[in-house]
């Protein structure tokens, strides 16, 4: 027999808000205290529960009788009786609202956290074409000058063009130490492993430095132990920590002076006590699981950069891997730097599962050492998903020589279309190729680049790809719809140069991607490469 009774515990009563000396509200009574949805749910899993006997468990939320909202957890099971029949439902009821405000003061603090992390990467991309679209022109202007493009200068004015080319190039590794760390930081790099000989690492990095050191008449010794293994490593962020090693000592060391980079396994690594404890703060500050790994008793390489330059005092070790602080902060300071590139080094070093180390005292010297291990966690996840590296070097032939338009006829002489918004650029990159001996064509933005492509029998296209209006990966797109163009070279030039740039790029339908501020001659070294291979297929 159906009584349609309900009994509350006074801890109901409570949740709801109702005075537990009087009787139960009825069914429809309790209807006011959900919302039409909520009460629905509750209902159907009601009807569910006393028709089929299925067990509920929801949640819900709930006005109380003050008219504030919360929210409960009701769970429920039908009591049967010998026939199966579902006779009575018994549940309980528990008040969840400090759960479901936690629950979502800590979905507001995500979305936060995924808009401050969205408005950074909008920031570091802003900050990166910003900064290198004015490079290039100063860069651009610089080298276009000093291959006498312009016209003949003297060696007065081509001192000062040096000058202003070493300036902006300092500037320009500024920028990319900023924005590196600034990645790194937000977890945006990932380390691209592969095999590498260290010993191969360690002579390009000198050989990187060796004009810095032989200006100051600095001795630079390489110990190498020979038939090391090869590492599974990211071998250009390994070079670009060792080269910053490498341009510290340079910098610290006094005319006349020494460095050593010895490279060899962890287990026979030289004994440099005599510049005094060693100091690592990757060590410090990694689990003791990775700390296993960075011990002295690992299989691995150990690098060290060895000077006999001005070192550094015991109280001042610890703000050397700080990004941004420097230890001579005087304004009358003698050395120049902001403090980014050890931060950078041990940055590198914690994304291997190695650390990084130093032994210094004042007036005898440094030696700041890398621990490289051989098997490390890093490499199972990189080896089985490598992606494509950003090639960044620049040529080592002799650049091409200046063509007159005598020597390429008008007819012949190649057409490209240079697609780009900033007028410096524009100046810079079309007077270098028209004394190159190319024909130039100028579109503004990618409507119009589109429309001229599609006008003109063009060779090539050089494509910026921030520019108002439509894009240049939009404009590539749909270039490479119009089956005259499918073929057509393209190569893109951003200022961006973040990562994954490259890959959208070639995605979009560019053969080529140069990020700027880009060389010149490494520009019209690229842009002959691509019109041989295209006319060798025609």
């Amino acid at each position: 027999m159906r009584t349609g009774e309900v009994s509350w515990s006074p801890e109901i009563f409570k949740i709801f808000g109702y005075d537990p000396s009087n009787s139960v509200p009825t069914f429809e009574q309790h209807r006011r205290n959900f919302s039409p949805k909520d009460f629905e749910r509750f209902n159907q899993c009601l009807k569910r529960a006393f028709q089929d006997g299925d067990p509920y468990a929801v949640d819900l939320e709930i006005i109380r009788n003050d008219g504030s909202m919360g929210y409960v957890f009701a769970k429920g099971e039908p009591v049967l009786d010998e026939t199966g029949t579902p006779i009575r439902l018994t549940g309980i009821l528990m008040d969840i609202s400090d759960r479901k405000l936690a629950e979502a003061q800590l979905q507001e603090t995500n979305e936060q956290l995924a808009r401050a992390t969205r408005l950074k990467d909008e920031f570091l991309a802003n900050m990166s074409h910003e900064l290198r679209t004015p490079l290039n022109a100063i860069l651009g202007m610089s080298e276009a000058l000093q291959e006498q493009v312009f016209g003949s200068i003297n060696e007065h004015q081509t001192q000062v063009i040096q000058t202003i080319t070493s300036s902006g190039t300092h500037l320009l590794e500024l920028i990319n130490d900023i924005l590196d760390l600034a990645k790194i930081e937000s977890g945006q790099i990932q380390i691209q492993c592969r095999s590498a000989s260290i010993p191969q690492i360690g002579h390009a990095s000198v050989a990187f430095i060796k004009q810095q050191a032989f200006r100051k008449q600095i001795q630079l010794k390489l110990n190498i132990t020979k038939d090391l293994s090869p590492v599974i490593v990211d071998d250009r962020r390994i070079r670009q920590g060792l080269i910053n090693l490498l341009s510290n000592a340079v910098k610290f060391t006094p005319e006349g002076g020494q460095i050593i980079l010895e490279i060899c396994d962890i287990q026979n690594k030289p004994d440099y006590s005599q510049f005094g404890a060693e100091f690592s703060p990757t060590h410090d500050s990694l689990s003791d699981d990775t700390k296993s790994t960075s011990s002295n008793a690992i299989n691995g390489i150990w690098l060290a950069v060895i000077d006999n330059g001005i070192g550094i005092a015991p109280e001042h070790l610890g703000k050397l891997f700080q990004p941004f602080l420097q230890i001579d902060s005087a304004l009358n300071r003698q050395y120049n730097g902001t403090g980014l590139g050890l931060a950078l080094v041990k940055r590198v070093m914690d994304l291997h599962g190695g650390r990084v180390a130093v032994r210094s005292m004042p007036d005898v010297g440094s030696c700041f050492s890398i621990e490289l291990p051989y098997d490390t966690k890093i490499q199972a996840d990189t080896q089985s998903h490598p992606e494509p590296q950003k090639t960044v070097e620049i040529p080592s032939h002799p650049p091409l020589p200046i063509s007159t338009h005598n020597e390429i006829s008008s007819h012949a002489s190649p057409l490209i279309l240079l697609a780009e918004d900033n007028e410096a650029n524009i100046s810079t990159i079309s007077n270098y190729l028209k004394a190159k001996g190319y024909r130039i064509l100028v579109a503004n933005d990618g409507k119009n680049a589109i429309s001229l492509a599609k006008q003109n029998d063009l060779d090539l296209i050089l494509m910026d790809i921030q520019m108002p209006g439509m894009d240049g990966l939009q404009a590539i797109e749909l270039i490479r719809q119009d089956s005259h163009l499918t073929d057509l070279p393209i190569i893109a030039l951003t200022a961006l140069a973040m990562v994954g740039d490259r890959e959208r790029c070639l995605d979009a339908g560019a053969n080529d991607y140069l990020s700027k501020p880009v060389k010149l001659s490494q520009l019209a070294h690229t842009i002959q490469n691509l019109l041989t291979t295209h006319s060798s297929k025609q």
